[in-house]
């Protein structure tokens, strides 16, 4: 589908891509994988368009399209968000309005009989049948799917798109591109804006309904579900593995290993043969034995071993200065921005050497309470009280695009510093592969991953004990994350990270707050255990109570209400505690019902739109396009599946109120 060959990207006489070479083919699903800086972004904006090279050939077949979603967008806010997704669909509307005009035209005229009459009328018939094929009655249905599988409500549907932040923004422009149905996806790290429920739904639309598809993602989970070729970028080389990512850690891995023991041996036997000819040179008996063997040295093809990057990110934070047994404690808290609730009844205590995740939908809560706890907002209700001596060091989700882009790195570090530390500026850049050359760059030549480094860096400034992270994992690259979840692990203090990737919270977080439905809800455990606890509610298993759940009552000294310090923990079962047995079992019986109605629902769906997908294929032939009874069939199961959709959406907001 897409052959590039010979490209190659300078930058003032530094190479960035050399004389790179691959082809993308239909359904491909590949994952591009580097370091911060390595030239994936560049690449997939020269694969867009956007970008040209300095060399090489991009062959792209006349009608590919391709859909492109960078890491960072200027975005308009004149619409609602419907209306600005419907734009996805300008195709379909063009087509609408020509059909509508020509419509006028032929009832404005009388010469019935003429040519040039059965030409409109032909023209509005071909038309009326690529309006069918675009999907022109049945749209609505698909952006409202695209839209509530990406986190907007029914109620966000009309609310202007000003009202959003940037990441619900880029979730719009998202949708835009799923909808339009691109025969090439470009996704530049798209599950930066996304919590967890989004992501999960993206895999399926990926694994569905995508046809061929180039990712950048640093969530290492995510790339194991959507992708099953991954091609590595490494100091302007690209290196091709028909595997997905797992497994081509371990093939990479395997390949140097085999390119080292070879070019060992290698060298061993060379260095046999120069001393065999060294010894023997001038020895006229040897004198044909030390010929052949030169001619040997001339023809042995060298074997090379790829150049590695090993520069590496060394992140170690400051020992943390010892605060009170218990540095966050919330008692009843509540928020609201007017008459908008955001969350209330909020209650639990972070304890000294917590290592805490806050996940859940985004604009739910997260960031709302982490600025509660930096006092950055201070119009809450409830108590929240910080234990002694607690210093906080915090990064927010933002925090790369505060950074003054006419900077060097060194004078944005210089500009921060205070004391002894600043005769330590160049080893700390240094460690944060900014060593030499790299402190000179402005920053605003630098990629979305060196920005997020350099931000992290204010964090050594200065010693803390309570560590609070939003997203601290957006736009760092794979070792990078390994590394600071590392340093995080080994942090003597307290850490709130407020993140939706399950790997880099694997291991490191022992608790999970949940932000949903107006409540923040405690789960202990790590994330896997969270995902799999919270599999079993939205099944509303509630009167089965996991041995976990039982335990967390139990340590309460039998009263699930009050903890041994007296605040009150986030109570499980919300909606069970209110219910009567016999109650819970009539609600368990309907949700069951709703769910296999959703579940038969979809399954007709995947068969109808297999069969228009048959359909119009045979349409496409020319024995096809002359058949009429096709396109009255393909009519008949557009209106099929548009019940069968709407079945599958009252369904679905009935499980939704049951919950």
């Amino acid at each position: 589908m897409i052959s590039i060959e010979g490209l190659t990207v300078e930058f003032g006489g530094f190479t960035l891509l050399d004389n790179i070479s691959f082809v993308v083919n239909k359904k491909d699903r590949i994952a591009l994988v580097g370091k911060n800086g390595a030239g994936k972004s560049t690449l997939m904006k020269i694969i867009s368009g956007m970008q040209a090279p300095t060399r090489g050939n991009i062959s792209i077949p006349k009608d590919t399209t391709i859909g492109y979603l960078p890491q960072q967008m200027q975005l308009t806010d004149t619409r609602t968000v419907l209306e600005e997704a419907e734009r996805a669909f300008e195709q379909i509307h063009e087509t609408e309005k020509e059909i509508n005009r020509l419509n006028r035209e032929l009832s404005e005229r009388t010469d019935y009989e003429s040519e040039a009459f059965q030409k409109i009328i032909d023209r509005v018939a071909f038309l009326s049948e690529q309006f069918q094929m675009m999907g022109g009655a049945n749209y609505h249905a698909e952006l409202e799917r695209t839209l509530l599988g990406l986190g907007f409500t029914r109620e966000d549907f009309n609310r202007s798109t000003s009202e959003f932040s940037g990441g619900w923004r880029m979730r719009i422009e998202l949708a835009k591109l799923l909808l339009q149905h691109p025969d090439v996806l470009l996704l530049d790290e798209p599950t930066n804006h996304l919590d967890i429920e989004s992501i999960q739904w993206l895999e399926n639309f990926i694994a569905t309904h995508a046809n061929a598809v180039i990712l950048v993602s640093h969530d290492r989970a995510f790339i194991n579900t959507t992708t099953q070729r991954t091609l590595e970028i490494e100091l302007g080389n690209i290196y091709d593995y028909k595997v997905r990512y797992d497994e081509y850690v371990v093939l990479r891995k395997e390949r140097r290993e085999q390119q080292l023991r070879a070019y060992e041996n290698q060298q061993k036997k060379l260095a046999d043969t120069e001393a065999f000819i060294e010894r023997f040179r001038y020895k006229a008996t040897k004198a044909v034995q030390v010929q052949s063997r030169i001619k040997q040295l001339d023809k042995i093809e060298r074997i090379e071993v790829d150049e590695e990057d090993t520069a590496m990110l060394r992140l170690k934070f400051p020992p943390a200065p010892r605060s009170g047994s218990y540095p966050i404690i919330v008692e009843n808290l509540a928020k609201r921005y007017g008459k908008r609730l955001v969350f209330a009844g909020a209650t639990f205590t972070i304890n000294r050497g917590d290592k805490v995740a806050f996940v859940g939908k985004n604009g739910e809560g997260k960031s709302t309470l982490v600025k509660c706890i930096i006092n950055e907002i201070t119009d809450y209700e409830g108590v929240l009280t910080l234990g002694h001596n607690v210093k906080i060091g915090y990064f927010a989700q933002n925090q790369a695009q505060l950074l003054d882009e006419n900077k060097t790195v060194f004078d944005t570090i210089d500009y921060v510093a205070q004391g002894d530390i600043r005769t330590k500026i160049r080893d700390i850049l240094g460690a944060f592969m900014f060593g030499g050359e790299a402190s000179d760059k402005k920053v605003k030549t630098l990629s979305g991953g060196e920005k997020s480094r350099l931000a992290m860096i204010r964090l050594l400034l200065e010693p803390v004990n309570l560590l609070i992270l939003d997203e601290p994992t957006n736009h760092l690259d794979m070792r990078s994350k390994d590394v600071l979840k590392s340093a995080l692990q080994k942090f003597d203090g307290t850490v709130i990270v407020v993140s939706h990737d399950r790997e880099f919270l694997d291991g490191l977080v022992d608790k999970v707050y949940e932000f949903g439905n107006k409540r923040i809800k405690e789960h202990l455990g790590g994330i896997y255990d969270f995902l799999e606890r919270r599999k079993i509610e939205n099944l509303q298993e509630l009167e089965r109570k996991t041995p976990s759940e039982s335990a967390s009552a139990n340590s309460f000294g039998g009263n699930p209400t009050q903890n041994m310090n007296g605040v009150q923990p986030v109570q499980y079962m919300e909606t069970g505690a209110k219910l009567s047995y016999e109650d819970q079992k009539e609600q368990a019986r309907r949700i069951r019902k709703l769910e296999k109605s959703i579940a038969e629902a979809e399954d007709k769906i995947t068969s109808i739109e297999s069969k228009i997908t048959d359909l119009e294929s045979r349409m496409l032939t020319p024995e096809g396009g002359a058949d009429a009874s096709l396109y009255t069939e393909h009519d008949k199961l557009k209106n099929e599946l548009s019940e069968v959709i709407n079945k599958w959406e009252e369904a679905t907001e009935a499980l939704e109120k049951e919950k």
